[in-house]
């Protein structure tokens, strides 16, 4: 099986990923910060290291500001409702994932805040200019995907985290699908907040997340319970990272993020322009063969290595089917992004989407194209 589903979780890891979580489990075991021997506190170094080779990943100053969550929803969940106030009004786009579109709806519906949703241009991104018309004197938070995981497109989050920053309007940026592959600098490009996936580009294993906080940000915790500090307390800790990491951490699965991250940090750029060749790749080739839609139809925004296509007027549903008997995982469907199908016109039959990591080859990418075609001849 070629697999091409990376924007859903990157497949294969790098072997000291997997490594790394086996020689925890085997060889450590303890629970970290909970205890005075010897195996607690080495865990608990583990889980500090990672902790800063992620603030210094991500260029945040200080490194109680990453906060392990389950996953980058975890971590979305607990920066959304963890800034809004009542009466707030928030800016989003069309691009989000249910991630962020079902929690702010849900807190729109409840009455806690107003909301506005922004639309993509043609190319497939949505323009600062646009998010500033929809500001308003009660705008408390604006919300971008730094990537579309349905359209690929690199939003412009350094513009609009510098309009942010000047009006004092907290900005959270989506990092699930640009996360280990693009640049991405907390304080030159004014964030906020972070929200990241580690089991994506980051390379890690499932149930680790990501949040970056900026230092001196308040944020209420999503949940409360023991931290292994403090225990005479009755009331959640003030001191971070503890105030927002209740419970036992994943110390299996932060093992296993901190190899991905050291090999994030090391081959980076090699993994964006990688992934991006084939992208622009498969772009071109899908663009050239009769009955088959590419989206965005504007090319020329910069792009992640996501592509998302249909082929004739077939089911989105039925031509991953025919490509999974030839050999290729693809996802299709809505993406979990329902408002990028309801610009593109696909609420009814979804999307193909492609995408790619740092270990696919130019051949599966040949093989692929031929197996599209094939699926596309034959439907005419």
């Amino acid at each position: 099986m070629i697999y091409l589903d990376n924007a859903a979780t990157t497949f294969p890891k790098p072997k000291q990923v997997g490594a790394a979580m086996r020689g925890y489990v085997d060889k450590l075991g303890a629970n970290p910060g909970r205890a005075g021997h010897d195996p607690s506190v080495r865990a608990g170094a583990l889980v500090e290291a990672t902790r800063s080779l992620a603030a210094s990943f991500f260029n945040l100053d200080d490194s109680r500001g990453v906060i392990f969550c389950q996953n980058c929803t975890d971590a979305l969940n607990l920066a959304i409702k963890g800034s809004v106030q009542p009466g707030m009004h928030v800016v989003t786009t069309m691009l989000e994932h249910n991630s962020v579109l079902r929690v702010v709806k849900t807190l729109e519906r409840r009455g806690v805040i107003t909301l506005s949703i922004v639309a993509p241009s043609s190319d497939g991104t949505v323009r600062p200019e646009h998010l500033v018309k929809a500001v308003t004197a009660r705008t408390g938070l604006v919300i971008l995907t730094h990537a579309s995981n349905v359209l690929g497109r690199f939003n412009d989050v350094e513009t609009v985290g510098a309009y942010c920053r000047r009006r004092g309007i907290r900005f959270l940026v989506d990092a699930a699908q640009s996360a280990g592959a693009a640049a991405i600098d907390l304080a030159a490009q004014k964030i906020d907040l972070l929200a990241c996936a580690g089991h994506k580009g980051l390379y890690g294993p499932q149930g680790t997340g990501l949040l970056c906080i900026r230092s001196g940000l308040a944020l209420t915790p999503l949940r409360e319970g023991g931290t292994g500090t403090e225990s005479a307390r009755m009331t959640q800790p003030d001191e971070w990272p503890e105030r927002f990491e209740s419970g036992t951490l994943n110390a299996p699965g932060i093992a296993g993020l901190f190899a991905g991250l050291r090999y994030v940090t090391k081959n980076r750029a090699q993994i964006l322009s990688h992934e991006q060749n084939l992208a622009m790749l498969l772009t071109r080739e899908l663009s050239h063969m009769n009955g088959v839609t590419v989206y965005p139809p504007t090319q020329g925004a910069p792009q992640a290595g996501v592509v998302s296509f249909n082929v004739g007027d077939l089911p989105s549903g039925q031509v991953a089917d025919l490509l999974s008997d030839r050999g290729f995982a693809v996802r299709a469907g809505l993406h979990c992004a329902p408002l990028v199908h309801a610009y593109l016109g696909t609420t009814q039959r979804g999307a193909v989407r492609a995408s790619f990591g740092a270990f696919n080859t130019p051949s599966e990418l040949d093989a692929f194209c031929a197996a599209v075609s094939e699926i596309s001849r034959c439907c005419q």
